[in-house]
């Protein structure tokens, strides 16, 4: 028998100076039995990074053909398509021949390695972005992981503030090999 995923439900209150974006943001996600803290945890910063209103999760890792967070057009094509991760370079440039923007939060074990082999040939894609943040910011922020996480995040100049209660973390948003 397989076992269930766990839901979390978020609250955010979202503050992207850069953008002008000022967002309270309340959804549910799921994390699959297979899926680390860290992972669920990047997957939270990448809505944050990259918020747009029609910005969801997607089935993640059930659904190997979709990204983990979109936005899908009224046509039904992809206007943004994020990954979490490190990604092989092949499907990042699929993405980015069908979607209008392709973003990736580059995180996880690898990454060193992953920028070597794969940014190289990421770089020339003119609708991509790329960015990481400190695997220590993403490891404190799973062990504080609740059901229910309520999170304020501010962002500017490459930078994120992130509030639980009354710690607050920060970490810089960079792209790779910065």
């Amino acid at each position: 028998m397989a076992l269930p995923s766990t839901i979390f439900r978020l609250n955010l209150q979202l503050s992207d100076i850069d953008r002008g974006m000022y967002e309270t943001v309340q959804t549910t996600v799921a994390q699959h039995p297979s899926e680390t803290g860290e992972r669920l945890v990047a997957r939270l910063l990448a809505l944050a990074i990259f918020f747009e209103p029609e910005l969801t999760f997607t089935k993640g890792l059930c659904a190997a053909d979709e990204p983990d967070l979109w936005v899908v057009g009224p046509d039904g094509r992809p206007r943004l398509w994020v990954e979490v991760g490190v990604p092989e370079a092949d499907r990042i440039i699929k993405a980015a021949r069908h979607a209008e923007r392709v973003a990736l939060l580059a995180c996880g074990r690898g990454l060193a390695a992953w920028e070597q082999q794969h940014l190289p040939r990421l770089e020339k894609i003119a609708n991509l972005t790329v960015v990481k943040v400190d695997p220590g910011f993403i490891m404190t922020l799973a062990s504080r992981l609740d059901r229910v996480i309520t999170w304020s995040i501010t962002i500017t100049e490459e930078t994120m503030y992130l509030s639980i209660g009354a710690e607050t973390y920060e970490t810089a948003i960079v792209p790779p090999h910065r």
